[in-house]
């Protein structure tokens, strides 16, 4: 889990564009209703955003990152993991997260993820954090038809449940990547991330990485003030990779 309760994206940049956001519920193929937040800017200047949070699933911080960014131009929507095993959509700090992430599939995820980019429709990118991350790398699968796909701290090479990640699928990738890592991530190891950047440039995968030197996991977090310097340039980051898509 990247963010407690106290934690918010960073507010960077002044709006630009007037915002609608409410809860919704969206439907996957499979037939699951699943909740997600979705924010509207007045005016469009760019692609949607699918927003994939981290493992603990749709809370505050991705409610208000998905208002950040239809405050920048592009409508966004920020989706649920746990419609398939969670009875409500109570995702605070008490919810029993070790109980429902096992759980999880990746046909379950991809699926969610396919209902989002569906109901914001036209160009649409996915952005992702944790487990979020990983997924959006995933997610540069031509098959999911994205602009191209963010991740912040996605873990790239072997992981559970389901082991080979997005290192080992990366002749299967195409859509442009952008990874943002943390230099003192203890679980991504530099070594992680180098071999994920020669994967992707040995499949000619558009890519950049980026490593912010001293940096942990989750850095990207108004409360982490030391950190300001790396959340402002991967910020920028961002929406110049969503205003090139």
């Amino acid at each position: 889990m990247c963010y407690d309760d106290d934690a918010a994206p960073p507010r960077l940049q002044p709006p630009i564009t007037g915002t609608r956001a409410a809860a919704i519920r969206l439907t996957s193929s499979d037939g699951t209703s699943f909740a997600a937040y979705e924010a509207h800017p007045d005016e469009v200047r760019g692609p949607g955003v699918v927003i994939l949070p981290d493992l603990r699933g749709l809370h505050e911080f991705y409610k208000q990152l998905a208002v950040r960014l239809a405050e920048q131009g592009h409508p966004a929507v920020a989706i649920d993991y746990y419609g398939r095993t969670a009875t409500d959509d109570d995702r605070g700090e008490s919810f029993p997260i070790m109980a429902h992430v096992g759980k999880l599939t990746r046909e379950g995820i991809q699926s969610d993820l396919r209902a989002a980019a569906d109901h914001l429709g036209g160009p649409a990118v996915a952005l992702g954090f944790c487990m979020g991350g990983r997924n959006a790398f995933f997610a540069s699968d031509p098959g999911f038809g994205f602009a191209g796909v963010i991740g912040f701290y996605g873990a790239p090479g072997i992981a559970g449940p389901y082991g080979p990640g997005p290192t080992q699928h990366a002749a299967e990738l195409g859509a442009p990547i952008l990874g943002l890592f943390g230099g003192a991530d203890e679980g991504i190891p530099a070594e992680a991330v180098a071999e994920f950047g020669q994967a992707l440039t040995a499949a000619g995968v558009e890519h950049e990485i980026v490593t912010y030197p001293g940096a942990p996991h989750g850095f990207f977090d108004a409360a982490h003030a030391e950190h300001a310097a790396a959340c402002e340039d991967a910020w920028k980051r961002v929406l110049a990779f969503l205003a090139s898509r």
